[in-house]
């Protein structure tokens, strides 16, 4: 069977990029050929000697959808098509951005009325809700993978998708080897002594992974005498207001040799997002053994109680404050540290991929057919 894989541009450090190599590979193990379907060329060194379409340079969500739908990649190039983006139509369809009806309306209790009516004339936004719909719809035939259950209620509530059109599958994370030794050279170089707690956040989107209310949790610690500092790695195009610059430190973007070290010297992870389908950060973390603090709309929450950490339904309230609170206690962070890696490990992209290839043969015609 010639399997059909759609991703709009490439990224050498893109998570999605990475997990579509690692599926290509699993579908060749097991007898199929691939196809990839972009609208630029993926590098040798990623994609090897595989086909490749490139499509027409899309500009805008429904351009690159348009340029599929005008390739007519079934039946004349592959038998079946799996897209990572939202498209017109296929087979099947990750949706690892999660629902994005969903997130512009979460979005809009956390900002100006204005801005959530500006922000629904954009028409990227009505481009990107008009192609949802024609893959979530009712009358689609097009399979859903979405990486949480709560995404899978989402896509049920906006759009009356049959329940038996979508599968969960979680994302998974390959850590690096680990060492049983934490290096306290790193927590010297960042200024922290033994008594401080350092809360980790990691990514960029910072306003929808919520560092504003992880600023404003820590520093309400901090205003209360508690040893709390606040660890950010990433970049982001805005920096939100720091109201106590000493309990702050913006590290900036970290190769994953760096970040990784980061995430042993750290002791908690926190990151309080509006909308997360499945934060492979959070997961990363967990692997390191930190306790995790996010909230129910991270796809991570799934993993709860099992994982060892707070879920917060509403980053903005002081409920966040009092989960960093709890966590401030060394007894708590270490009885957490090897029940998390021990449940990070359970979640492999190997088992992503095998269960992603189970649900393609639920989906497959049968052989000869």
């Amino acid at each position: 069977m010639k399997i059909g894989l759609v991703r709009r541009g490439y990224s050498e450090t893109g998570g999605a990029e990475r997990y579509l190599l690692r599926f290509a590979d699993g579908l060749e193990s097991q007898g199929h050929t691939c196809v990839l379907f972009s609208d630029r060329a993926w590098p040798e060194s990623a994609w090897g000697n595989r086909e490749q379409v490139i499509l027409d340079k899309a500009r805008s969500p429904v351009a690159f959808a348009d340029a599929l739908m005008a390739a007519s990649p079934k039946p004349s190039v592959c038998d079946f098509l799996f897209s990572l983006e939202r498209v017109h139509d296929c087979d099947c369809y990750r949706a690892g951005d999660g629902v994005h009806a969903a997130w512009l309306e979460r979005r809009a209790r956390f900002e100006s009325r204005w801005r959530s009516t500006f922000r629904k004339r954009n028409p990227k936004h009505r481009q990107i809700l008009e192609l949802e719909n024609s893959l979530f719809r009712p009358e689609s035939s097009t399979h859903v993978i979405a990486n949480a259950q709560f995404v899978k209620e989402e896509i049920v509530q906006h759009y009356g998708t049959p329940t038996n059109r979508i599968t969960v599958i979680p994302n998974g994370f390959d850590p690096a080897p680990i060492s049983e030794e934490t290096d306290p050279s790193l927590r010297r170089e960042l200024g922290l002594s033994s008594d401080h707690v350092s809360f980790l956040f990691v990514g960029s989107g910072w306003e929808r992974k919520g560092l504003p209310f992880a600023i404003k949790a820590i520093e309400s610690l901090v205003d209360r005498g508690k040893p709390a500092v606040l660890l950010v790695a990433g970049k982001d195009k805005h920096s939100p207001r720091v109201q106590r610059p000493e309990s702050v430190r913006f590290l900036g973007p970290l190769p994953s040799e760096r970040l990784s070290a980061l995430y042993e010297a750290a002791d908690v992870f926190l990151l309080p997002t509006l909308y997360d389908p499945f934060s492979n950060a959070t997961l990363e973390a967990a692997s390191h053994g930190l306790p995790v603090i996010t909230t129910t709309a991270n796809g991570i929450a799934d993993l709860f109680p099992d994982l060892q950490g707070t879920l917060v339904e509403d980053p903005s309230t002081p409920e966040l404050t009092a989960a960093c609170e709890k966590w401030l206690d060394t007894d708590l962070r270490s009885s957490a540290r090897k029940t998390n890696r021990e449940i990070a490990a359970g979640y492999s992209v190997a088992r992503n991929v095998d269960a992603t290839l189970a649900c393609f043969e639920q989906l497959l015609p049968p052989t000869g057919s």
